[in-house]
């Protein structure tokens, strides 16, 4: 949800030269979207019938300019498989300044979903703008986009 969610937020703003990808931690390679994904979304005008999930591997970490994930133990699990990657690693709640989990909603009914969905777009509305401010910034300063600075990516 979050990557189509993000692909959607950053059409609507023009920013198409922004690359999004996801993949779980504890994916199962190959799976469809629930249902109740697919429909959540579908409310919003966006396509996710077409996901499927990849499992997250330490390279594809290692090639990314930022990293977000939906709970702290997301986050130190991505930590213990590319340890180099602290300062780019973060829960996307944190990134986007206000530090709670995002809890999986799977197995739940369609309008937890929905509430989710909601939830999503805030994060990812406050995570997107600083993520591109940072790269402006990166910009600015001549930074190579994929050079680890120190800071976010």
């Amino acid at each position: 949800m979050a990557e189509a969610l993000a692909r959607h937020l950053l059409g609507e703003w023009g920013e198409e030269d922004v690359e999004v990808s996801s993949a779980g931690v504890f994916a199962l390679p190959n799976a469809p979207a629930t249902e109740e994904a697919v429909q959540a979304l579908a409310e919003e005008g966006i396509d996710l019938g077409g996901h499927r999930a990849r499992l997250l591997t330490a390279a594809m970490v290692h090639e990314a300019d930022l990293v977000l994930t939906m709970t702290g133990g997301h986050k130190r699990y991505v930590l213990e498989l590319a340890p180099e990657a602290k300062g780019k690693v973060f829960t996307l709640a944190e990134y986007a300044g206000v530090g709670a989990d995002l809890p999986d909603p799977l197995g739940r009914p369609l309008a937890v979903y929905r509430r989710y969905a909601g939830e999503l777009r805030w994060l990812l509305t406050h995570a997107l703008r600083r993520a591109l401010a940072a790269g402006q910034d990166r910009d600015k300063n001549g930074e190579n986009p994929g050079q680890e600075s120190g800071g976010p990516a």
